[in-house]
């Protein structure tokens, strides 16, 4: 029996969870349909991507460089981050790695013990994503280079044409559209939903109901009185707000965040514009001083007014309850320090996928995803508040109270390891891998004290010569990159085609 998925809002991860579902399901196994406003706005300033999106094009059969003209985009091999400790420096965070493993360590505990030895030794050296970011030179990884590379991209996107894009690709694919405010949800008296009341007096009756309302969480809040685990103590910006501007035609392969004195400062160069925020918080900082600020900072003319937003950082205490799925703002939020709202966009679409099936809903399920999606939110807010907590600057009250804050449990074990002997745990599921960690904590000058004996005492002239073959190699390969403006504009023509990724877990070439 065809069962009937209503999806309730459009936007990214609307158009997304769309697209995803009807390139998954069978039409005659499922019935999409999709309920949305054209007179209620959406977020839109979610204009940076990590490598997943690539996964999640591919696995929709998505020419990679249509969607890039298609989104305005540019590629993006990292984020720079500017002013984040105490000490005035910047540093890139790469999509890759930093030199080679050595058996099973990894390579950044051998520039530890080298830097010991050489206290202006250059950790971004060792990078193919951020040497080549630096440069502005970009190609795609050679998957067939036997050669070490160790780094691969994402994007700079304009999420609202990228709704679009997707919009036209699920309605192809049979997605029913319906124009709409929602006026009533009616519950069934087991407590499912059972259907939505729109204003215009249209019913919609549905089997599964994935709350994509954003910030309004209409069905997981509002009608399933689902809790939220507020995080704001350790995450304490609150508000943004956003301005496009015209391009510098530079086209940076890497986003920009620049810490400030109450939150920090976004840059994101599409081909046709560049994205500029603020995020801030409220305590500190009023909105008219926050829009004052970023206005001063923007290279190029604005292209719109200001967009405001008020967020608190938090998730729900779960993601799927009865037959209602949290997909994207409805789930949760966190700042995008990072660029990963569209990642726990997906993540929660890719874990649905995994888990659901017309003949079969049940409640282990539901605990597998509220399980993987909860755990998910966690490990990314970790690594968020570390960036404040490690960048140690005490020059105003916001940056005080980051510094001195009480860490939780997860994050505060994971330091300690860290300082006490510099061992940065591997996640088996988690987004951040250990050379994320390291760039982060490294770039922001937050060293260990220690390092284990067996690190630590290496031959000096060994770990030199280890740290200069690596510089050497990755500079001869950069060397040989085309700039990234150029790249763009051969887009297609003469050029192989871009990688695929390998899974949605694992890592891409």
């Amino acid at each position: 029996m065809q069962q009937h998925i209503v999806i309730v809002g459009g936007g990214t991860s609307g158009w997304m969870t769309a697209a995803a579902l009807s390139n998954h399901f069978k039409s005659e196994e499922i019935k999409i349909s999709l309920v949305e406003s054209d007179t209620i706005g959406t977020v839109g300033v979610g204009e940076a991507t990590i490598p997943y999106l690539r996964y999640f094009n591919q696995r929709l059969g998505i020419d990679e460089r249509d969607f890039v003209r298609a989104t305005n985009a540019t590629y993006k091999l990292g984020i720079e981050f500017i002013d984040w400790s105490a000490q005035a420096s910047s540093y890139v965070h790469p999509f890759g790695d930093f030199g080679e493993k050595i058996g099973q360590d990894e390579f950044y505990l051998y520039w530890l013990a080298h830097k010991k030895n050489n206290p202006l030794a250059d950790f971004s050296k060792c990078s193919t994503a951020v040497v080549a970011a630096l440069q502005q030179k970009f190609t795609y990884p050679k998957s067939q280079n036997k050669d070490w590379q160790g780094y691969t991209y994402a994007f700079h996107i304009d999420a609202l044409k990228y709704a679009h894009y997707l919009r036209h690709y699920a309605e192809k694919k049979g997605v029913l559209r319906h124009e709409g405010i929602i006026e009533s949800v009616e519950l069934s008296e087991s407590g499912d939903i059972s259907k939505l009341l729109l204003k215009n007096g249209q019913t919609l009756v549905g089997d599964i109901f994935i709350d994509c309302s954003g910030f309004r969480s209409l069905l997981m809040a509002g009608a399933l009185n689902v809790g939220f685990e507020d995080w704001s103590r350790w995450l304490i910006c609150d508000r943004a707000v956003a301005i496009p501007s015209q391009s510098d035609n530079q086209f940076k392969p890497y986003t920009q965040a620049q810490a400030m004195q109450c939150g920090w400062r976004w840059e994101i160069p599409l081909a046709n514009r560049t994205g500029n925020g603020l995020v801030y918080s409220g305590a500190y900082m009023s909105d008219e001083n926050a829009c004052a600020y970023l206005k001063n900072k923007i290279v190029g003319c604005p292209l719109a007014e200001p967009n405001f937003i008020q967020f608190k950082a938090g998730r729900r205490v779960q993601s799927w309850v009865r037959n209602c799925v949290a997909i994207g703002l409805s789930s949760g939020f966190l700042e995008p320090l990072e660029s990963t709202s569209i990642y726990l966009i997906q993540l929660g679409i890719m874990k649905f996928l995994e888990l659901y099936s017309p003949k079969a809903a049940g409640c282990n399920a539901r605990q597998e995803f509220n399980q993987v999606v909860g755990l998910e939110y966690e490990r990314v807010r970790d690594f968020i508040i570390m960036h404040y907590y490690a960048a140690q600057r005490t020059d105003s009250d916001f940056w005080r109270y980051c510094s001195h804050m009480e860490l939780p449990d997860s994050l505060r074990e994971r330091l300690d390891i860290y300082r006490a002997m510099g061992l940065i745990d591997q996640y088996e599921i988690g987004l951040f891998k250990t050379p994320s960690w390291a760039a982060a904590l490294i770039g922001q000058q937050f060293f260990p004290a220690h390092l284990q004996r067996r690190i630590a005492d290496l031959d000096k002239k060994a770990l030199l010569n280890l740290v200069n073959d690596c510089e050497h190699k990755i500079s001869a390969y950069v060397k040989k990159m085309p700039d990234h403006k150029e790249f763009l504009s051969h887009l297609g023509v003469d050029q192989e085609v871009p990688p695929s990724g390998l899974n949605f877990y694992g890592v891409f070439c």
